[in-house]
């Protein structure tokens, strides 16, 4: 694709990748690096902010373009959406002057070779401009709070008190955490070389949060293994895990690995450490983040809810099981995951969470621990999965107080384990419930 225009391609670029989120069901992940291959690095940028914010909005923006459309695209130029739908999302929610946007967006229906629709575009993109529609349908809650429905159904009923902040904080941009690794060099340590300004939170020892997002190649001793990036919920884990000791420790659903890479950092020399994933070239990750940090596990390509194909029967007395879940808890950094997810999806993976803590808790010792962990805010996941496996063993309760681990003012306390809502204290959503192997 070439063009005397290159503002024009980065438009095209960026509804390309809407549009293979929105109509193909591919992941925003993917989608960004087959556009990727297309643009030079200085160019990317700006193409993955007009990515993620069109998909950050898209229920909105798409409400909208409606608004101005006398009859809707067809089906095979719904590229064309997809890039009225950047094109709205650079008038309304950037700096981008209207001149530039308006003459780009144009410009890129025909890089996409539909010529056709630039009078269209050009038309509808100015109207929008004159008329700067706000969402008062009566009702229409998919645009008003940028979410799909059956989400927002789920969030009033499992938090009727709170589904709105959830919405909002799931709309807002998440910071950039990192997590110093204390075998190395101290946290104010690190923090006092760093490049960049961020601020300690008291609750988690070893994360950073930055006020500005930086490439992580321009981190100060990253490649040197000083530090990670991974959200602080996601650093509750390990130290939960691993506050009354543990030496041989199960990591099931381990890609990416920063969670194996954080229990490695704090057992330390002599660590027993087991990272297990189904997915091979996710583990492959693991062990690059691994070597980046100078530490080693003993990998397993197996699926965690067969342990008859790769457990050797020597029992764990620590397993950590961060369950494949919907993700909703993360939405603000994976907007698409909006689009991709369905209603039908949460029985089906609830089902799956319930098949691995039932395998994986064959493979822990007696008086060992299991910390079941989700990046999910929905009850069917969370809590509906751990009450009802605790209410069918005997041999199984959860270990409710939160150690002296300052940890208790992030968390909302359910039926079974804690919620960490996303945006508490600059946090994503994560669910955590310990449970604990008794004899009876």
């Amino acid at each position: 694709m070439s063009s005397n225009k290159p503002g024009a391609k980065l438009r095209a670029e960026a509804a390309k990748v809407v549009d293979a989120v929105a109509n193909d069901g591919r992941s925003l992940d993917v989608a960004l690096a087959a556009a990727e291959e297309n643009i030079s690095p200085a160019d990317r940028p700006l193409v993955r902010m007009l990515s993620y914010g069109s998909l950050r909005y898209y229920f909105r923006l798409r409400w909208q373009l409606r608004q101005l459309l006398e009859r809707p695209l067809k089906a095979r130029d719904s590229v064309i959406e997809s890039l009225l739908i950047v094109g709205f999302f650079q008038l309304s929610d950037t700096r981008v002057p209207d001149h530039a946007a308006v003459s780009m967006t144009v410009e890129a229906a025909r890089l996409l070779r539909r010529p056709k629709y630039a009078g269209l575009m050009n038309a509808v993109l100015r109207n929008f401009v004159r008329r700067k529609i706000a969402v008062s349908e009566p009702g229409n809650e998919e645009a008003q709070f940028n979410h799909p429905q059956w989400l927002i159904d789920r969030l009033k009923k499992d938090w009727p008190d709170d589904w709105q902040e959830i919405l909002t904080a799931n709309n807002d941009r998440a910071p950039m955490w990192l997590r110093v690794n204390q075998q190395k060099q101290s946290t104010d340590q690190f923090l006092a070389q760093l490049e960049a300004e961020g601020e300690l939170l008291p609750c988690a020892e070893q994360a950073i949060r930055l006020t500005s997002p930086q490439p992580v190649d321009d981190l100060t001793g990253f490649a040197d293994g000083l530090v990670s990036v991974q959200d602080c919920a996601a650093q509750i884990a390990a130290p939960w895990l691993l506050a009354d000791g543990g030496t041989r420790v199960l990591d099931a659903c381990a890609a990416p690995g920063g969670k194996t890479g954080h229990l490695l950092e704090i057992l330390g020399e002599g660590a027993d450490v087991t990272a297990l994933d189904s997915d091979a070239k996710r583990l492959a990750g693991v062990r690059q983040n691994l070597d980046r940090l100078g530490l080693d596990a003993t990998l397993v390509h197996a699926d965690a809810s067969k342990p008859t194909d790769w457990w050797d029967g020597r029992c764990f007395d620590r397993v950590l099981l961060d369950a494949p879940c919907s993700a909703t808890g993360v939405i603000r950094r994976h907007p698409d995951i909006k689009l991709l997810r369905r209603n039908k999806d949460i029985p089906a993976l609830a089902g799956l969470q319930r098949e691995m803590l039932e395998a994986l808790w064959t493979v822990l010792a007696p008086a060992g621990r299991l910390l079941y962990v989700t990046c999910s805010v929905l009850a069917e996941e969370n809590e509906q999965v751990v009450a009802p496996f605790l209410a069918a063993h005997e041999d199984a309760r959860e270990a409710r107080v939160l150690h002296d681990y300052n940890i208790s003012d992030l968390m909302r306390e359910r039926t079974a384990g804690y919620q960490v809502l996303p945006g508490t204290k600059g946090l994503d959503g994560f669910y955590f419930a310990m449970l604990e192997k008794v004899s009876r």
